[in-house]
């Protein structure tokens, strides 16, 4: 194994006794397939490995969630038990990323880990701490030299006030910020209008950012699976989960999505050949009943495993004979849209055109995930909004 690869000064063993309770794990269940940094190995051969787990025990810029740091153990107590599905798991657990003496210093290991993973084109699945673990997660992505595409899964923007310094509630405004800014769009799935200011909403619209009410989200979740599968980066905010489904979160709410439909958007997530990391954040043992978030949360990362063991390798395109073309000419609008739909999945594209100057800082954001619906549309002579928020960012 590459040396590059050994980040043990970064972490914490993972307490494997602790974990199993002293039971011995079955030959097909996580815990006895992972890979562990435990004391008694040390930090485990990455070679071959697909799929990391890192857990990171930060919450100092939690809002109203201090306790989110120790939430990696309990999904491990619960990920462990479950079986693997009709796949081969190649997973390692890499323990959890040590709070530094700063949170600064706790985003600048957490970067470090997640460029090295990339690099190796292995997929990093955190858990653990505030959702401003986010701007971390999206550093990692600093020397892909390419621009990327965040989702948050969040009943809120995160936006914060002007000039708030970072915190849970303030993230993407540094991410907005970040400069050298290498991020195309970002998409928010789950959002609660009475959790969001009206100027919030403006400034998205603005930035043609993609944005999604929960209402929306649920009464669709058909519609929900082009946007992860735009996705570079998945951000997960638990708080998006109502209450009686999570209750482990200080700021959970009575509304949000049902855990099945957690279940769901983080197989889209797994199952998109976009898709390189998770997030899943703002889980706090402390608020949680009879480990009902954190059994929740193990269940997401099984479904996300499993997303990932069924890709389709249908994107980017690779044999353009197993795509059927579809040309569709919106004649109010003067475009051509054209639609590429997959033999292998079923799942469909369309091409959007952008000025040649652009082609190489963009060239990869020019075929857009989108669904049958989008096509009918075009046929119905309305321009999809998918279509139009691309182009107006490309020109």
């Amino acid at each position: 194994m590459s040396q590059s690869l050994d980040f043990s000064e970064f972490f914490e063993p993972v307490n494997t006794e602790r974990i199993s309770s002293g039971k011995i794990f079955l030959g097909t269940q996580f815990g006895q397939l992972l890979r562990t940094n435990n004391p008694v190995t040390g930090w485990p051969d990455l070679n071959g490995v697909q799929l990391v787990l890192i857990g990171v025990n930060e919450d100092r810029r939690c809002i109203n969630n201090n306790g989110a740091a120790l939430a990696p153990d309990e999904v491990r107590e619960n990920l462990y038990k479950l079986f693997q599905g009709d796949w081969q798991l190649k997973m390692a657990d890499l323990g959890d990323i040590r709070a530094g003496h700063t949170p600064e210093d706790t985003d600048y290991a957490l970067k470090t880990v997640i460029g090295a993973m990339l690099k190796k084109n292995i997929v990093p699945i955190i858990i653990g701490g505030g959702q401003d673990l986010t701007y971390a997660q999206y550093l990692g992505y600093e020397k892909m030299e390419q621009t990327v595409n965040v989702v948050s899964i969040d009943s809120q923007f995160d936006l914060g006030a002007a000039g708030e310094e970072l915190n849970s509630r303030s993230f993407l405004s540094k991410i907005i910020l970040q400069q050298p800014n290498f991020l195309f769009n970002f998409s928010n799935i789950g959002y609660q209008t009475y959790f969001v200011e009206q100027s919030g909403l403006e400034l998205m619209q603005k930035l043609n950012f993609d944005i999604h009410r929960l209402g929306q989200a649920r009464a669709k979740m058909e519609e929900v699976e082009p946007i992860i599968r735009n996705a570079d980066l998945v951000s997960f905010d638990l708080g998006a989960v109502r209450q009686s489904e999570a209750p482990g979160n200080g700021n959970a709410s009575p509304n949000g999505f049902f855990g099945d439909e957690a279940c769901q958007l983080a197989r889209y997530a797994g199952i998109s050949d976009k898709c390189t990391s998770i997030g899943i954040y703002e889980l706090n043992p402390a608020f949680d009943r009879k480990q009902l978030t954190s059994h929740l949360v193990a269940q997401m990362i099984w479904c996300f495993a499993d997303g990932y063991y069924n890709r389709k390798k249908d994107f980017p395109f690779s044999d353009i004979t197993d795509y059927t073309r579809f040309r569709v000419f919106l004649k109010d609008h003067k475009h051509e849209i054209v639609f590429y739909k997959s033999a292998r999945s079923d799942r469909w594209w369309m091409e959007v055109p952008y000025p040649p100057n652009q082609k190489l800082r963009f060239e990869r954001h020019a075929l857009v995930p989108c669904s049958y619906n989008d096509y009918e549309e075009a046929c119905k002579e309305e321009m999809p909004d998918r279509w139009l928020q691309t182009f107006q960012k490309l020109s």
